[in-house]
């Protein structure tokens, strides 16, 4: 149970109905993962609810739970956008942390929303699109597990890949615990600070890698890059560089992306021909609350029946960091085919972003 703001118990973090409660807890959420400067700005948020804007129409008629949304971090993107375009140069000092007092920055957001009401409004149309490179250190990870129980060799799928950032982590250089994966001279530098037993000093070849997204994003067009960008919380200085060490790999050599529904692209994904010896691998972070519930069903019981044709030669697997949504933890868990049948392997838990990862499979 988390606690309300009050002290007292109130509903799971996902059912609060109040959109001022909600923009509370995504304030305090925020800073409690070290990002106090937007931490204030989504607190200001609760300010521009009273301004008369569609921003706040929208956002105190939100139809739903808007934390299950993400409604607060939607419009923060749009906040940081204004920043990152030099649109809003007041935004400076709010984001270097010289700007602390609340009712100032109250005053500089809701200002902000009063002139660019019709920019920022459409920045509640979609969910954030927070690809983080970061979240690659807990799939690789689950890969090296993997690879001891399935072999070496993966074919990796990926739903809801926005800019297919994730899709270009056999690019990286990862260091995970003292187990070190990938190309030494990769501009993506991945060293999360590890906690718990190392994972398996295992053998990873990744023979195919792909992704789908119904929105996806092109690291390559300036615009859709800034974007994607704007959803990085500014005190993240760290993962701003992953983005722009992401933006520079896929400029040699664009992520192999398809615009496609989640549910038809795993369907699409289990009806091809696989490789003997290749581990299928259908993967994905921080998505799956966003999917309809029939498609997470569809998707489900789709590999729940590819699963029982799997065989030793031609394994299945899925790896999921999501949200758990009566803790609020990132935690990846790892079915796969033949092997753990319907059971979920809990491997580890991570910070948001990935700056750090406690292991808890078994070498």
């Amino acid at each position: 149970m988390e606690m309300a703001e009050g002290g007292s118990a109130e509903k799971p973090v996902m059912e609060i109905a109040s959109v001022e409660q909600a923009l509370q807890w995504q304030a305090d959420h925020t800073a409690r993962a070290n990002a106090p400067c937007t931490s204030r700005v989504i607190a200001a948020e609760r300010a521009v609810l009273r301004t008369d804007t569609e921003v706040a129409r929208r956002m105190a008629n939100w139809p739903g739970l808007s934390l299950e949304d993400a409604m607060p971090l939607r419009i923060a993107g749009g906040i940081h956008n204004l920043y990152l375009t030099g649109d809003a140069p007041e935004l400076g000092p709010v984001y270097a942390g010289e700007v602390t007092d609340q009712a100032e920055i109250d005053r500089i957001v809701c200002a902000l929303v009063e002139k660019f009401d019709a920019r920022l409004a459409p920045w509640l149309d979609g969910p954030p699109q927070t690809n983080e490179a970061g979240r690659a250190n807990s799939l690789m990870a689950g890969l090296l597990w993997l690879a001891q129980r399935l072999g070496p060799k993966f074919e990796l799928n990926e739903i809801g890949s926005s800019a297919g950032v994730n899709t270009m982590m056999e690019r990286y250089r990862f260091d995970l615990g003292g187990v070190s994966v990938g190309p030494v001279d990769s501009p993506m530098q991945l060293r999360p600070e590890w906690r718990g037993p190392p994972p398996p000093d295992a053998e990873v070849e990744i023979v195919a890698i792909r992704g789908s997204d119904i929105a996806p994003v092109d690291l390559s067009n300036r615009d859709e890059a800034l974007r994607l960008k704007s959803y990085v919380w500014p005190d993240a200085t760290e993962r701003m560089a992953r983005i722009d060490a992401a933006i520079a790999l896929a400029a040699q050599q664009k992520p192999d992306l398809v615009k496609m529904d989640a549910g038809a692209f795993v369907a699409e994904m289990l009806a091809r021909p696989q490789q003997q010896g290749v581990t299928r691998v259908l993967y994905h972070s921080v998505m799956w609350q966003y999917l309809p519930q029939e498609t997470r069903a569809a998707i489900t019981a789709a590999m729940e029946a590819a699963g029982a044709q799997a065989t030793a030669d031609r394994p299945l697997a899925w790896v999921r960091l999501e949200t758990n949504r009566a803790t609020f933890a990132h935690e990846m868990n790892v079915k796969y085919w033949p092997g753990s049948g319907k059971e979920w392997t809990l491997l580890s838990q991570a910070h948001p972003h990935g700056a750090w990862v406690e292991w808890f499979g078994k070498p």
